[in-house]
């Protein structure tokens, strides 16, 4: 048995019953690379017409390129106000034209609409007092969570606690070394060139000291926390949203927060202040390093750290501690809870995490100082 001749696609334009309508014949197999595209069609359909009537009766197979042609077609006709009909050609082909023809084709908006001063402040403030807002109730929520753990009610498993204290404490030794001895070595170099000329070399320990125990212990172990432990904890919250797991808790009827956040918040609050004595300890040595290529012994440079400093410097610093652990992990914990349903939130999740975390901390730290003066601490 003979296979079908297969007939070329063709399309031809011939006047209708009446002078003002025209008709377009599609004739043959189209299919795509073979068949005439739409432009082509544009190119020879007359413009003196005010309806064209589609004829598919001699249309054998077709593809998709025959409906992307007729809609570029029942697109011209639209910009020159010409009725388009189509009721007479296949069920199908009417069906991809409607559906197509029903969605508006996209305009680049030539005359952006402008927005006064005044109501783009006040969409920022709206923006930004929702976000404030959504903190305060964050917070809230968190302090519930805490007084129902301190209370025996909470569904925070001890297990978890110790998991995020192994987490956060024993695994950030190696950075914290690393930061804390050269921090304590930059400000007895910063302290070295002044005191030197003077012949008060020794007092480059009263600088190292102070500085590591009031202000940069506590401040640079902080801001690691808040790039190794609260950028991990935006990534695994928010990476639990997109999954929906934090859902499935909610279903459970398990509060997320003290499920997830509670274990994480309790971790730093627990191992900052033992990673700033850590870092406390690490700078002065560092700082021993280098005071004692300036013919300072080790006896000298600790007799006189041990004058310069007093358990009220030192319980200054831990006091910051404290409060940073709180601030770095409401903020990467927030940050994960209201994380987006993509991967892309995750990314965005993780870096407001740790933006906000440095922002809070340097904000609480000013504010410390503030108070320690006016109290004369």
């Amino acid at each position: 048995m003979s296979e079908p001749t297969m007939i070329a696609a063709h399309a031809e334009f011939s006047a209708g019953a009446e002078h003002h309508e025209r008709t377009l014949h599609i004739r043959g197999n189209w299919h795509l690379g073979s068949a005439p595209e739409g432009a082509q069609l544009c190119a020879l359909f007359p413009l003196d017409c005010k309806a064209l009537n589609l004829d598919t009766r001699e249309l054998g197979q077709w593809d998709s390129s025959l409906a992307i042609a007729l809609l570029q077609l029942a697109r011209r006709c639209q910009k020159k106000n010409i009725v388009f009909r189509y009721s007479e050609s296949s069920p199908a082909l009417q069906q991809l034209l409607k559906l197509a023809l029903d969605v508006p084709e996209y305009e680049q908006p030539t005359n952006p609409v402008y927005i006064g001063w005044r109501a783009k402040l006040r969409n920022w403030l709206t923006e930004h007092g929702q976000s404030v807002k959504e903190h305060f109730i964050f917070v809230g929520d968190v302090c519930l969570a805490c007084v129902k753990w301190l209370s025996g009610r909470a569904n925070t498993r001890a297990s978890d606690i110790f998991y995020f204290i192994r987490e956060s404490g024993p695994k950030a030794l190696p950075i914290v070394t690393l930061i804390s001895l050269l921090v304590g070595m930059i400000l007895a170099y910063l302290g070295a060139i002044q005191l030197r000329q003077l012949g008060a070399q020794v007092y480059v320990a009263d600088l190292v000291s102070l500085g590591m125990v009031r202000e940069m212990g506590a401040l640079m172990t902080a801001v690691i926390m808040a790039g190794r432990t609260g950028a991990a904890y935006a990534a695994q919250l928010g990476t639990m949203q997109v999954n929906e797991e934090i859902d499935a808790l909610k279903v459970m009827g398990v509060s997320s927060l003290e499920f997830l956040v509670l274990p994480r918040l309790l971790a730093l609050i627990l191992t900052m202040p033992l990673l700033t004595i850590y870092a406390n300890t690490i700078g002065m040595l560092g700082g021993a390093l280098i005071t004692t290529s300036m013919d300072v012994s080790y006896t000298q440079y600790i007799l006189q750290t041990q004058q310069a400093v007093d358990w009220l410097d030192i319980s200054t610093g831990l006091l910051k501690s404290l409060v940073f652990g709180v601030l770095i992990a409401m903020a990467g914990c927030h940050a994960g809870i209201r994380c987006g349903r993509n991967s892309t939130a995750v990314g965005l999740a993780t870096t407001n995490a740790v933006v906000s975390a440095i922002v809070y901390l340097v904000v609480a730290d000013a504010a410390f100082n503030i108070i320690y003066d006016k109290l004369g601490i």
